[in-house]
């Protein structure tokens, strides 16, 4: 008796001027086993550019093998990189250059993923990085990945964007991070420390890691100011908007803490053989208080993930790197713990 496939994983070749298809081609060429299901949504004269940038003098070559479905990616060999033309064919762009024409072919890859993950036929995504600037030249009307696929799985389903609220996670093996605001200016960011916002929050957080826990997750709340405001000296914020979220929130079941300091709650939280986590994720009130942590752990092993979403989305924890594109050089490390995330997330 023959079992059905399960649904591969699409991998977005992000901005095809950056590093994103070359750690793209690294994984399938050294870690076969991990890409095994997975393809690339992308450009075929793009990835045969990485493939040959990561070859080397006396390497073997990496053939990239263009696939007419989604499902045709399980009758790729190994050390092959199936790729399905997701963008209109595209020559490809100087190395570490910011161009809309990049911008454009990084956003219709990621737009195509997220509409097949949509209807079902997908497993999930995993975005290789994106340049901002490069999406703002193309006329992208959003920032980054995260609002990009909100605004996508809004549409599918038919609701506004405001009804689809989404949270970025930077995980690695030792600190899980959500943060309340994103991309916004800083004073904006404090601005969205609001009730509703905080308890949304902590409600995205909970439901997202029981299903991958399989129990409720132990949720540290950060305070936003120094010392979680010193009971008011400091600022009113954690009396009168983040403590009386934490409540509601342990109210309704789930197993928040908080407002706690920011500057020792990431330690508390940090999970290593001598000192277990008491936490098993921390909201952060802004993007880079709960990023910082993660990413001083390693980039390498960071993954960004985003809750939410009526799909599985992963991303390394790292930008572009113009100045590393076409060397070679980059590290797979982040895209093959994305890729084993959106494994574990699936399912």
């Amino acid at each position: 008796m023959t079992h059905a496939l399960p649904p591969p994983l699409a991998i977005s070749m992000g901005d095809p001027a950056g590093i994103g298809p070359e750690i793209i081609a690294k994984v399938f060429r050294d870690q076969p086993q991990a890409a095994q299901g997975c393809f690339v949504a992308g450009d075929l004269a793009v990835m045969r550019r990485a493939a040959a940038a990561i070859r080397g003098p006396h390497g073997v070559d990496l053939p990239v093998a263009e696939i007419e479905t989604s499902a045709d990616a399980w009758r790729v060999p190994a050390r092959c990189i199936p790729l399905l033309q997701a963008t209109p064919a595209l020559e490809p762009p100087a190395w570490g250059a910011v161009s809309a024409a990049a911008g454009r072919a990084a956003a219709d890859c990621v737009v195509w993923s997220a509409r097949a993950a949509l209807r079902g036929e997908l497993a999930g995504v995993v975005t290789a990085p994106l340049h901002k600037q490069a999406l703002a030249a193309a006329g992208v009307r959003f920032p980054g990945h995260t609002e990009l696929l909100q605004a996508e799985a809004a549409a599918h389903v038919g609701c506004p964007v405001e009804r689809m609220p989404v949270r970025m996670m930077l995980a690695n093996d030792e600190l899980r991070t959500v943060l309340v605001s994103i991309h916004v200016a800083l004073r904006a960011a404090i601005a969205a420390v609001t009730f509703d916002n905080v308890l949304q929050t902590v409600r995205i957080a909970h439901e997202a890691l029981s299903r991958a826990l399989g129990r409720a997750p132990r949720i540290g709340v950060a305070g936003l100011n120094p010392h979680a405001g010193e009971g008011g000296l400091m600022g009113r914020e954690e009396v009168e908007v983040i403590a009386p979220a934490v409540q509601a929130a342990c109210k309704a079941g789930m197993l928040a803490s908080g407002p706690l300091p920011p500057d020792t709650i990431f330690m508390r939280a940090r999970n290593v053989a001598q000192h277990p986590g008491e936490f098993d994720v921390v909201v952060a009130m802004y993007h880079d208080q709960g990023l910082i942590p993660v990413k001083y752990l390693g980039v390498e092993q960071g993954v960004n993930v985003t809750l939410g979403l009526p799909l599985v989305r992963t991303s390394p924890d790292h930008g572009t790197a113009f100045d590393l594109a076409g060397t070679g050089r980059a590290d797979p490390a982040s895209l093959l713990a994305a890729i084993r995330m959106a494994r574990q997330l699936a399912g």
